[in-house]
C-alpha cells in the first residue's frame, strides 16, 4: 500500500463537484512522505502562464533529491509564501511531490541570519508590463494585458501539443521567434504562415519550413474533443473535453449553449460551466475560431451520442504498443467513457502493458491490478 483515497461519501455532492482531466474533485489521496533535502533560495523569479496567472518560482542552491538534480521549485503563489514565511536567502526543506514536482516544505527559521529579503508580488507583468490583478476569492495574480506576448507563447504551445492539436515540430524557441518578431498573434495565425514568413526566422532552413507547413496541414482535422482542449479554456483539461464533445458533438452548438444547460452535463461543475459559456460568449475567441475554420480546420462532429462502455472504468498504460500509438489507445478509452490513470494504484482497472513496460508494470504487479496485453485491450474494446 502507498497511500490512501478519501471520496466524498454523496453522489450528489460529486456531481456537484465534477472532475478535471485525470482525477475527480470529490476524491483525494494521501501518500507516503517523499524523500526530503535542505538547500537554499538565492532568488524568487515569477513566470507567466497561459492564463495570465504569474507564478512565483524558487531559484535554489542545486540539490540532489532521489537522485535528480533540484534548482527551481514553484511556489505556487503568495498566500503560500506568506503561509510558510518563505523569503529570498532562507534555508528550506525541499521534497519532490509525489516524487516528480519540487517544492518547499518548510524554512529552517533556526538558519535565518536578518539578511533575507521578502518577496513583493510585482503589480505590473514582468513581461508586457499591463496590470497585475488578483481577482476576489482566488488565490492567484494575474496578468491582465490581452496581448502579453508570455500568454501567447504559452497559449500556443498548449494548442500545438501533442494531446492537443498535435503540431509536429512547433517547439518552444520556434514559438518564441513567432511570437517575437509579430508573425503569430494568435493561434489562428499559425495556420496563415508561409514559407516566405518562416524563412525570416534564425536557423530556419528551407527542409524545416517545409516540415512545419506539412505539419500544421496535418493537423487540420482532430477531433472535436482535441479541438476543445487545444482551446485552452480555464479547467477544461482531456477529460472534460472528451465529456463536453460526448454531450455536445457540434461545435456551433457551444456559442448558444447556457450555463444552465452546461451544468446538467454529468461531471460538468459550476466552474467549468462558467468557464465554458465565456468563453465561447468572447467576441474575439469567436473570431479566432472562425479563422480557424476558413484555413481549414474542419472538426469531425458525432451525428448521434456513443455508447459509453467503458464508462467508470480507469486503465493505465506502461511500455510500447504495436497496432497504435498509447496516445491513440488513451484517446479510444476516453472516446468510449473511460479514464487515463497516471500511475499504478489501487482503483486502476485495467494495465495494459506493452513491449518494454516501465517502473509501472511491476507496481501493478505488486498491488494485484488487472493486467492485460494489447491483444486482450484490443478485445475488450471490441467487444464492448
Amino acid at each position: 500500500m502507498d497511500g490512501v483515497v478519501i471520496k466524498v461519501d454523496s453522489f450528489a455532492l460529486q456531481r456537484r463537484l465534477g472532475e478535471v482531466s485525470r482525477s475527480p474533485r470529490w476524491a483525494v489521496a494521501y501518500k507516503f512522505p517523499a524523500k526530503e533535502e535542505t538547500t537554499k533560495i538565492l532568488d524568487i523569479r515569477v513566470q507567466v502562464g497561459r492564463t495570465g496567472v504569474l507564478t512565483p518560482v524558487a531559484e535554489m542552491e542545486p540539490v540532489r533529491i532521489g537522485g535528480v538534480e533540484v534548482k527551481r521549485a514553484t511556489l505556487h503563489n503568495r498566500d503560500e509564501i506568506d503561509k510558510k514565511d518563505i523569503r529570498i536567502g532562507d534555508t528550506v526543506v525541499v521534497r519532490r511531490a509525489g516524487d516528480v514536482i519540487p517544492e518547499v516544505v518548510k524554512v529552517i527559521f533556526s538558519k535565518r541570519t536578518g539578511a533575507e529579503r521578502r518577496f513583493i508580488m510585482p503589480k505590473s507583468c514582468p513581461v508586457c508590463g499591463s496590470d497585475v490583478v488578483r481577482l476576489p476569492g482566488e488565490a492567484a495574480h494575474r496578468c491582465v494585458g490581452i496581448s502579453c506576448a508570455e500568454q501567447l507563447k504559452g497559449r500556443i504551445r498548449h494548442f500545438a501539443s501533442k494531446r492537443a492539436m498535435d503540431i509536429d515540430g512547433l517547439g518552444i524557441k520556434l514559438i518564441g521567434q513567432l511570437v517575437d518578431k509579430g508573425l503569430v498573434k494568435d493561434v489562428a495565425d499559425l495556420y496563415y504562415l508561409t514559407r516566405d514568413d518562416l524563412a525570416l526566422l534564425e536557423r530556419m532552413a528551407e527542409k524545416s519550413a517545409e516540415n512545419l507547413i506539412k505539419a500544421l496541414a496535418k493537423s487540420k482535422h482532430p477531433t472535436l474533443a482535441r479541438f476543445l482542449y487545444a482551446l485552452g479554456m480555464r479547467h477544461v483539461g482531456e477529460h472534460i473535453a472528451q465529456v463536453l464533445a460526448r454531450e455536445l458533438p457540434a461545435l456551433d452548438r457551444y456559442n448558444k449553449i447556457s450555463v444552465k444547460k452546461l451544468k446538467k452535463i454529468s461531471g460538468i461543475g459550476p466552474e467549468v460551466a462558467q468557464s465554458v459559456y465565456g468563453f465561447f460568449q468572447d467576441k474575439k475567441n469567436r473570431e479566432v475560431i472562425k479563422r480557424l475554420q476558413k484555413a481549414g480546420i474542419t472538426i469531425a462532429e458525432q451525428s448521434a451520442k456513443r455508447a459509453m462502455p467503458l464508462q467508470g472504468k480507469t486503465f493505465l498504460f506502461t511500455g510500447a504498443l504495436e497496432g497504435m500509438t498509447r496516445d491513440e489507445a488513451k484517446d479510444l478509452v476516453l472516446a468510449l467513457g473511460g479514464k487515463i490513470a497516471s500511475g499504478a494504484a489501487k482503483g486502476v482497472d485495467y494495465v495494459v502493458v506493452g513491449k518494454e513496460p516501465g517502473s509501472k508494470y511491476a507496481k501493478a504487479k505488486k498491488l494485484g491490478l488487472t493486467i492485460i496485453d494489447e491483444d486482450e485491450f484490443k478485445r475488450l474494446v471490441e467487444k464492448k
